[in-house]
């Protein structure tokens, strides 16, 4: 008895494999591209005005690393105010004046024959699903511990299961307790020009609240909507 399912067992198993090896060379051959992930990687969300300061303090420091390698170091800055600000642009706007006057940074009341800092958020919205948790560092670190560890062994130690159960609740709780991804998100730009041409430049891209997207749309582009239910 013991035999015969062995045997069974090693037919099923070569079957198995012929019908994997032969998915695969068919993905070969795909017609069209397959989707694949990108790496893992993390993104910060802006949820408070004082966020808006922790950004406006990054885009500072960067921007006078890249004045500095440039040449430009010392030389007065004008900080100029987009068009139809937003409650973001207005706030920034005075971050980032802030923070170049501490740093030292001259900075003129008018542009003048100072060069001029711009800076563009731009809100994009997504349509598709947001998964709540992406297996991250955690999850890979203890992944890679159990198979090293399962080596000896023929059977799956419960010991490794409840490693990677935790690791994955660290990613969880690391992702959850920011907020999660939404559906919205910021790409803020931040130029330094001097005659028309661009001297340094910066973009990121952080996540918005959904609920948080008028605070950064411009007076002309934000229109509240009315949404009426219908009964059926």
């Amino acid at each position: 008895m013991g035999t015969r399912y062995k045997v069974q067992g090693k037919f099923l198993g070569l079957i198995a494999s012929l019908g994997v090896a032969i998915t695969l060379a068919g993905c070969a051959n795909a017609p069209i591209p397959v989707a694949e992930n990108f790496q893992y990687t993390s993104q910060l969300k802006v949820r408070s005005a004082g966020h808006w300061d922790l950004v406006s303090r990054d885009v500072v420091s960067q921007t006078l690393g890249s004045l500095g390698q440039t040449g430009a170091a010392g030389v007065p800055l004008y900080v100029a105010l987009p068009p139809n600000p937003s409650a973001f642009d207005t706030a920034f706007r005075e971050f980032l004046i802030t923070k170049f006057v501490q740093s030292g940074t001259p900075v003129m009341q008018a542009p003048g024959n100072a060069m001029e800092v711009t800076y563009q958020a731009q809100v994009v919205r997504h349509n598709s699903d947001r998964p709540r948790f992406i297996p991250g560092m955690y999850t890979t670190l203890a992944a890679g511990l159990g198979v090293a560890h399962g080596l000896g062994s023929l059977h799956v130690d419960a010991a490794i299961l409840a490693g990677v159960g935790l690791a994955a609740a660290a990613d969880y709780a690391s992702s959850v307790n920011s907020g999660g991804p939404t559906h919205t998100e910021m790409i803020l730009t931040t130029t330094v020009a001097r005659n028309g041409q661009f001297v340094a430049r910066k973009t990121d891209v952080y996540y918005l609240e959904n609920a948080d997207a008028p605070l950064f749309m411009r007076a002309d582009a934000y229109r509240p909507m009315n949404m009426k239910v219908v009964q059926q």
